[in-house]
């Protein structure tokens, strides 16, 4: 029988996930379209193409990181009724089996075998596919991803991710709008490393590091790329 702290304990973790997801969106907007302003930069003083280019970065990486969510969540809730559709059959088709099998996890769980019966028969009595649905394949019937939810937060957050490096690379003054993007892009990263840190229980340091050694290294690639081709055109 599932526990009322287990529900709460699912339910905080598909909250988590969810975050743990919407920064990591985020962390591919700032570095994505921080590594492209910044390499434009590197080619041009002009504001107009670091405002095209950056601009299209978010659009295009949005777009795509949205289809990306969708086709996944799609493909998972797709998955998810399948199963379930199987599990109806299977309880319509042979229910004394279905019962005993529903009995088993229950030992598996701990229950003496006699408990496990009782819960078992009890829960089917009550609503067999739910219970099926709860401890055989781990999933809540009603409530199920919704794959436009998933698309539409993904799409949120790379936008919001991609709006941090867009706006400090267009509002200082061109001779240090580069090093500008770089500290904050930097501090931010360092941020959304901690908190997804945080959110999967891992070491704060590594993961800042991993995280802004990344995004460092990629805006200094890109900066050099668009010097040497500013450099070529000129």
């Amino acid at each position: 029988m599932t526990h009322p702290g287990e529900a709460h304990a699912g339910g905080l973790s598909g909250r988590l996930n969810w975050l743990r997801a919407g920064v990591l969106g985020a962390n591919d907007g700032i570095v994505s379209t921080a590594g492209l302003v910044v390499g434009v930069a590197g080619a041009t003083l002009d504001s107009a193409p670091i405002a095209t280019a950056g601009i299209a970065g978010l659009a295009a990486g949005a777009v795509s990181m949205a289809l990306g969510e969708y086709v996944s969540v799609s493909s998972q809730r797709d998955t998810e009724r399948a199963l379930l559709s199987k599990e109806r059959a299977e309880l319509a088709d042979f229910p004394d089996e279905e019962l005993d099998e529903l009995t088993a996890m229950y030992v598996a769980k701990g229950l003496s075998p006699a408990t496990a019966r009782q819960v078992a028969e009890e829960l089917t009595a009550n609503d067999a596919f739910a219970a099926h649905a709860d401890v055989e394949l781990r999933i809540d019937p009603d409530a199920l991803t919704n794959p436009w939810h998933a698309a539409g937060a993904s799409a949120l957050a790379f936008t919001a991710g991609s709006l941090l490096p867009l706006i400090a690379i267009l509002v200082p003054p061109p001779d240090v709008r580069v090093p500008v993007t770089f500290v904050v892009v930097v501090l931010a990263l360092a941020v959304t490393g901690a908190v997804s840190a945080r959110l999967g229980s891992a070491g704060v340091g590594r993961a800042v590091a991993r995280l802004v050694g990344g995004g460092a290294l990629a805006m200094a690639v890109t900066f050099g790329i668009g010097q040497l081709i500013g450099a070529g055109v000129g």
